[in-house]
């Protein structure tokens, strides 16, 4: 059975915190309000995430139980990261991939960031998140996290991670960010999506070129892994993670 940790989270707007804000100035639910509400998370979410600078990304599905593969390996990689780099474990703050990860950088002893996001129905935090960034908006939690991570690291997913890939892909392939390292853990569940892109995309329709291939690694080699992290540069470009 897994432990249930206690953590402080440190104090912070919470999202009724900022919709009742954006109310007393603009009234009930119009387009005042809601550009409000945009606004004020993407200032807050971006100056936090910016206070756990470096960081490192961890996406994937919410689905994977602890004893699955790939949960073990992302929370045998975020410890790893966390220990060798001292780098902040960043992840939707859910359960599955994201709690693995974040779970690694508990188990380290390092900074386990969840970026929440308020749904219809209750999502929980996971417990081994140490610091909370709340969001309502998908597309402003999604920016926040593409413009302020040192690298994005995306294991087995569904729909949702790959809307995450396929943003941050666009990101780096239209030159709109740095060239944040996008490692793809797992060649059984990755090859497969490179393989069906190069076939259709590249080789039968000609919508994508085979030199994007190179904006994205994939691997099963947590070695390598750790040393594209170790080896890119920190957002302010002064040093790298090593």
């Amino acid at each position: 059975m897994k432990e249930e940790p206690q953590v402080f989270r440190p104090k912070h707007l919470t999202i009724d915190d900022i919709r009742e804000g954006c109310v007393t100035l603009y009234g009930e639910d119009n387009e005042e309000t809601k550009l409000c509400m945009v606004q004020e998370e993407f200032r807050q979410g971006i100056d936090m995430i910016q206070s756990f600078s470096p960081s490192v990304t961890f996406y994937g599905s919410a689905r994977l139980p602890e004893d699955h593969p790939e949960y073990i390996r992302a929370r045998r990689i975020a410890q790893r990261i966390s220990e060798e780099t001292g780098a902040a474990i960043l992840s939707g703050g859910g359960g599955g991939i994201m709690e693995a990860a974040n779970r690694g950088g508990y188990d380290a002893g390092g900074k386990s960031v969840g970026l929440t996001i308020k749904l219809p129905f209750e999502q929980k935090t996971n417990p081994y998140v140490t610091d909370v960034v709340p969001f309502y908006f998908f597309f402003t939690r999604k920016i926040s996290m593409s413009y302020t991570t040192e690298a994005c690291l995306f294991f087995a997913g569904g729909f949702g991670t790959f809307d995450e890939l396929f943003e941050m892909l666009t990101l780096r392939q239209t030159k709109k960010i740095d060239d944040v390292p996008i490692i793809l853990v797992g060649t059984e569940f990755w090859m497969p999506f490179q393989n069906a892109i190069k076939s259709v995309m590249v080789d039968k329709f000609k919508t994508v070129a085979e030199k994007d291939f190179d904006l994205y690694t994939i691997t099963d080699d947590e070695d390598e892994i750790l040393k594209i992290i170790k080896n890119t540069k920190i957002r302010d470009g002064k040093a790298t993670l090593a």
